[in-house]
């Protein structure tokens, strides 16, 4: 009995070690690919380090009559002593086997084959027979004529074979963060070793090296010196990951290859989907960039030769920039959550300057003086709590719904009919600040409320957390690279919480300035009187300003200059521009007339714009000619506008050949910074200066219809104002991408910096 139990004790010791020690499945240790040359099956294997294949176990059989295999050629092996089996041929590594076969009748589509074969570990232990069972797709016998290249005439090029009959790429994975890319080459044809480059399309990785053995020396009559691969090129890819959990990632393989016979290949981009395992923990793919992998954009190469793959090894050893939003995405997937909330609280501090934020300190300030003739610095602050937390959490959900389905609610909630509503909701509520009514909720929900908190006025509580919900839809007119940075790291990783924390994080910091509104609230507006209903007429005209602005995103610019025009002059007439004064005026009145008065001559100068073509609020008479010669207009940048993806790729291929870059602009009437961009920015001497012999190109996003939304998916664009770089050889300049308003001074100076990697690049490839 003694002996049992200490026997069953050493088993439970012995059992974890046995299964660290257990060897991986055969499949995961012996990997091939069977492609068909014509004539003859080709299985290309490659063998995990440590292990290796035993030739004479192998076995090779047909599963259709119609494909009668001949004898299978083998290359040479090392002579290996077995202590099983004595001196053995084996094979490491990478080695093809050729199956040669003849066709009785016709050629069927496919051929399932049944491969045996038999291998062991350096370690000893030895795997039992294993039996694979593949179909095989078979090429048609015309794709497959061989061709004597001795028997060409002067219009060869045309009768050679098109590029996927000679070179057939694949990628096998090694593990969840390797996989080996091979193309196998047909006899007489060759492959050039800087001309291969390895991107993921699509997926939640990246490809961040390649690594390639030596080539042979060839002297090329294309490219001169060059190093080239004969039969089979295999390299080795490390994989940054975004997820730890098994994903499907598509590898975009690119290559470039020539016959012996004298014809050069145009360069091939082929995409292979595989399936990686998991792996225990996240990579931070910012860190790389996607500069680390090659532009799945790029239609072609340069007359002298350039390809991405000098970029891609660049890019792979940490010359490439990464953007702003990217620092962002990797604080995010990188650091402890308590510096991911501090960081992104700042970038809300930040964005509640901006004009995308800015209008909700007037809905917040006009709730508090709706409340009533006494706000207490407390009161205050609770319901600016409640306006905050309402818009905090619709704009976190809305964004982590965004984000995880791929949706682009910034264009939904910019649609028209949705600002219209929005418009209209500030219209009444101008109104009500005007005394024309009193809006508030029922009295019986708010008895209910009431009571189940205190006797507080619960009723303006919920109407304060509605509006800030509501005015969520105000800060989605601005994209930032703080949103776009969480709204990645959740697209790609899946990972809600911190996604999630940030975008929560980030609201708050933009109601920080809000919660300091309303705690003051009780010292800054007056308690009582005729002060406070004067206050409430400010907040009123504020309220329609905000109407106005919200229209301003679709209605053309004369109407909505007409309507500035409007407002201006009632305001004008508000403070007391027609009140006539007496001897018994006091100083504020004095002051309201003088102000009135500005406000009213304002209000007929922008209506004057408006009937003469102006749009802008600023400079109302640019349009008007009072001189009796042309009116001086003010120098924009000529955009070409796109629709499609193959617009954008025509264009980029086009600047490419003829040697220029290209500025591509994302663009909406509804949003709000692009229109900045626009005055601001793109008006500037300096910056027009930068990009003259740049192509420009605006992809106007207003619509979001299936073109646009492909177009924004292209690039990873979670909404406008984005703006993305190509250098002279038609590839993205990545880590460029501009986000949100930049000023002028600083987007000239960007912009250098993107066109002199351009040019650096470039440089170095021409070398």
């Amino acid at each position: 009995m003694i002996l049992k139990r200490l026997s069953w004790l050493l088993l439970l010791v012995a059992a974890p070690l046995l299964a660290q020690d257990r060897p991986s499945p055969p499949d995961e240790v012996f990997k091939y690919a069977v492609f068909d040359a014509g004539d003859a099956l080709e299985v290309d294997w490659f063998v995990d380090d440590g292990a290796y294949m035993y030739r004479k176990a192998f076995d090779f059989k047909s599963g259709d009559p119609a494909i009668v295999f001949g004898d299978v050629e083998y290359p040479d092996g090392e002579i290996h002593s077995d202590e099983f089996l004595g001196e053995q041929e084996i094979y490491r590594g990478s080695f093809l086997v050729r199956i040669p076969y003849t066709v009785n009748g016709s050629k069927p589509a496919k051929v399932p084959l049944t491969i045996d074969s038999r291998g062991c570990l350096d370690s000893g232990f030895c795997y039992a027979p294993t039996t694979w069972i593949e179909t095989v797709s078979l090429k048609s016998a015309v794709a497959t004529q061989k061709l004597d290249f001795n028997s060409l005439g002067s219009n060869a090029q045309s009768d050679f074979p098109p590029p996927e009959a000679v070179f057939f790429p694949d990628v096998f994975v090694v593990d969840g963060n390797t996989v080996e890319v091979g193309i196998r080459i047909e006899p007489d044809y060759y492959v050039y070793r800087d001309k291969i480059s390895v991107a993921v399309k699509s997926g939640a990785a990246r490809a961040t090296s390649l690594e390639l053995p030596d080539g042979k020396m060839k002297n090329d009559q294309f490219f001169g010196e060059q190093e080239v691969y004969y039969l089979e090129a295999v390299g080795r890819v490390a994989v940054a990951r975004g997820t730890t959990e098994p994903t499907t990632v598509e590898f975009e393989v690119g290559y470039q290859g020539c016959a012996e016979g004298g014809l050069c290949y145009l360069p091939i981009k082929d995409v292979i989907a595989v399936e990686l395992p998991a792996v225990d923990k996240v990579d931070d793919l910012s860190a790389f960039g996607v500069a680390a992998v090659s532009d799945p954009t790029a239609g072609g190469s340069t007359s002298s030769g350039a390809t991405t793959a000098g970029v891609t090894q660049a890019a792979a050893a940490g010359a490439a920039p990464v953007s702003e939003q990217g620092r962002l995405a990797s604080i995010i997937t990188g650091s402890s959550l308590w510096i991911v909330i501090a960081t992104f609280f700042g970038a809300g501090l930040l964005l509640a300057f901006t004009p995308c934020v800015l209008p909700m300190i007037p809905i917040l300030s006009g709730i508090i003086a709706g409340d009533g003739d006494n706000v207490s610095p407390i009161r205050g602050f609770t319901l600016s709590l409640s306006y905050v937390m309402g818009m905090a959490l619709v704009y976190t959900a809305a964004g982590i719904v965004a984000a995880a389905a791929g949706l682009q609610l910034q264009a939904a909630f910019n649609a028209p009919w949705v600002l219209i509503v929005f418009a209209g909701l500030f219209v009444v509520l101008a109104m009500s600040m005007f005394g024309m009514f009193e809006l508030q909720m029922p009295s019986s929900i708010q008895s209910r409320l009431a009571a189940a908190s205190g006797n507080q006025k619960s009723g303006t509580m919920v109407g304060a957390f509605v509006m800030g919900a509501l005015s969520s839809l105000i800060v989605t007119a601005c994209v930032a690279p703080p949103l776009v940075a969480t709204l990645t790291v959740i697209g790609q990783t899946g990972d809600m919480l911190r996604g999630g924390l940030a975008l929560f994080a980030m609201s708050l910091g933009m109601g920080a300035p809000l919660l300091l509104v309303g705690a003051s609230a009780g010292q800054l507006l007056p308690k009582a009187g005729a002060w406070m209903e004067a206050v409430k007429g400010a907040f009123g005209f504020m309220m329609l300003a905000l109407a106005i602005w919200m229209l301003s995103r679709f209605l053309p610019g004369e109407i909505t200059l007409a309507l500035w025009a409007v407002l201006v002059f009632m305001a004008g007439v508000f403070l007391g521009g027609l009140t006539s004064l007496g001897a018994d005026s006091t100083a504020a009145q004095k002051l309201g007339k003088g102000f009135g008065t500005l406000g009213m001559i304002y209000g007929v100068l922008l209506l004057l714009g408006s009937l003469t073509g102006g749009t802008n609020p600023l400079q109302p008479l640019a349009s008007v000619n009072l001189g009796g010669g042309e009116a001086v207009k003010e120098e924009k940048l000529q955009f070409q506008i796109i629709k499609t993806v193959d617009d954008l790729d025509h264009e980029v291929a086009l600047a490419a050949s003829q040697g220029k870059t290209v500025m591509l602009d994302f663009w909406a009437e509804w949003c709000v910074s692009c229109k900045e961009m626009e005055a601001f920015t793109f008006t500037d001497e300096e910056v027009q200066a930068t990009l003259a012999g740049t192509v420009l190109l605006k992809a106007d996003v207003t619509a979001n219809d299936e073109a646009d939304q492909a177009l924004l998916a292209r690039f990873g664009v979670f909404g406008p104002p984005t703006i993305i770089f190509f250098g002279p050889d038609g590839q993205q300049r990545h880590g460029y991408e501009v986000v949100g308003y930049m000023k002028a001074a600083s987007f000239s100076e960007h912009v250098r910096q993107a066109f002199s990697q351009s040019a650096a690049i470039t440089a170095q490839i021409t070398e």
